[in-house]
């Protein structure tokens, strides 16, 4: 057995004093005063949280299906391992960071809820008065949990395991938490602003999107697309599963930031599915005229744009307007995916032209069509003649876009001087499941390595 080094044993050890400090925590009694809640809200958060849970494994399925086949598991346990890493950090010190008393409007007191003190026996949520603010942090625990998740698809196929483990961390809470508590708490300032994010445009996927092009910048560019090698993906049937995983999660992601059940619930639950639609049609059929064949990845990834793009507004925007949000979010990430295939930029599987431009869009289209006919708690549009709302969306679009880049660069290039942030050249011509993982996933077959040897061998449905 090989000698641990400091390094590889530290995580274990911070988990463990975690695990020991929790022992000391006095455990509260949840649901004080029943009355104040309402069931009805209650039993729709607690779908809504499971279904934006099944967005992550969805979403492994959705990046699994379209490295090469030598990297599917490794880019899977990469977008799993963040709920792990996530739920942990959530319950210490995440939701504080989050959803604690203000400080300055830019973050919460990290002693708020430290260790999720006084969660379960406190008053609800403010934005969310008729379910237990247990339900309420739940519920923004998932979205916390996709969010560093999404990040996989521009460094996937060469970022080192247990750095991007160490990423998961700080961006959660240098990142993540600030986002999270300008847009969302009351007292945050992009919210005292007046800009408008439903379920996360800003706080989930501009960040994620412009933190992918700064992993992207430092990790520099694969051998493989040095070489302009066209990688085919590993498994198409997985990016359809995962798609519809993710469609299917969506709902509860934005229909369930509604917070209740009740009728903005139902419209974002409307809107996203238009939405989706609309968008993998333009991507199918923009495809087409561009003289490509129909293809189911094309239709997939253009629903996923679609999800991304309407998530801002899905409760501030009409039904019908958010089939034009789907349709033009497609063709400008299409059109955004042309362009850095052209350039040098290795976005592995395009996150910032999908997520962050397509979660731009969104933020835009928000400022354009939003209306207080459809939630009086919103504002009118640029589209029903509110030229300033438009602006203030511009405005905390560039900031969210601008502090994600920027702090996640440093990340980066903070991991990568104290560890080695990128596999060696042999292990990425190996590839990372067997590198990183001592397993690798081959048309069907699951191989199983011991010190780079094939120790064992399951075929689970092999291909010719």
């Amino acid at each position: 057995m090989a000698k641990s080094t400091l390094k590889q044993i530290a995580p274990f050890f911070i988990l463990a004093l975690i695990a020991l400090v929790s022992l000391f925590v006095k455990p509260a009694s949840d649901f004080a005063d029943v009355s104040k809640y309402n069931a009805a809200d209650i039993t729709w958060i607690l779908v809504a949280t499971a279904l934006v849970f099944l967005m992550t494994p969805g979403l492994a399925f959705f990046y699994g299906g379209m490295v090469h086949r030598k990297n599917v598991i490794s880019t899977m346990m990469k977008s799993v391992v963040a709920a792990g890493v996530v739920s942990v950090l959530w319950i210490t010190v995440g939701y504080s960071l989050c959803f604690g008393t203000d400080i300055g409007g830019f973050i919460g007191n990290p002693l708020t809820h430290l260790f999720f003190k006084d969660v379960n026996s406190g008053e609800p949520w403010v934005g969310a008065p008729t379910i237990p603010k247990t339900l309420f942090s739940l519920f923004q625990l998932m979205f916390a949990i996709i969010t560093p998740g999404l990040v996989v698809g521009a460094v996937a196929e060469r970022i080192r395991f247990t750095s991007y483990i160490l990423f998961i961390a700080l961006f959660s809470l240098l990142v993540y938490a600030p986002l999270a508590h300008w847009s969302w708490h009351p007292d945050g300032f992009l919210f005292k602003m007046g800009a408008l994010d439903f379920a996360g445009g800003t706080v989930v996927h501009i960040s994620a999107g412009c933190a992918a092009l700064a992993g992207a910048l430092v990790l520099k560019r694969r051998k493989t697309h040095i070489e302009h090698k066209e990688i085919p993906p590993a498994n198409i049937p997985y990016i359809l599963i995962g798609t519809g995983l993710l469609w299917f999660g969506w709902f509860g992601f934005n229909a369930g930031s509604a917070l209740g059940a009740n009728a903005i619930a139902v419209s974002a639950f409307a809107t996203t599915n238009t939405a989706a639609a609309s968008a993998g049609l333009g991507w199918m059929f923009f495809d087409v005229i561009r003289g490509k064949k129909p293809s189911v990845t094309g239709f997939c990834i253009g629903a996923v744009v679609g999800l991304v793009a309407i998530t801002p507004g899905a409760g501030f925007v009409g039904i019908p307007q958010s089939i034009f949000i789907g349709v033009l979010s497609a063709i400008i990430s299409n059109v955004a995916v042309y362009y850095k295939q052209k350039s040098t930029l290795d976005d592995t599987l395009d996150v910032f032209p999908c997520h962050g431009i397509g979660g731009m869009v969104g933020m835009l289209l928000t400022g354009v069509f939003a209306t207080k006919a459809v939630n009086a708690a919103g504002n009118d549009g640029l589209f029903f003649g509110n030229t300033a709302f438009f602006f203030t969306q511009m405005k905390a679009m560039l900031i969210a876009g601008g502090y994600s880049f920027l702090v996640s660069y440093v990340i980066f290039k903070f991991i990568n001087f104290i560890l080695p942030l990128r596999v060696t050249a042999e292990e990425e011509e190996i590839g990372l499941d067997a590198s990183q993982h001592n397993e690798k996933y081959m048309q069907g077959t699951l191989l199983v390595y011991n010190n780079g040897k094939i120790k064992e061998e399951e075929v689970i449905d092999h291909e010719d």
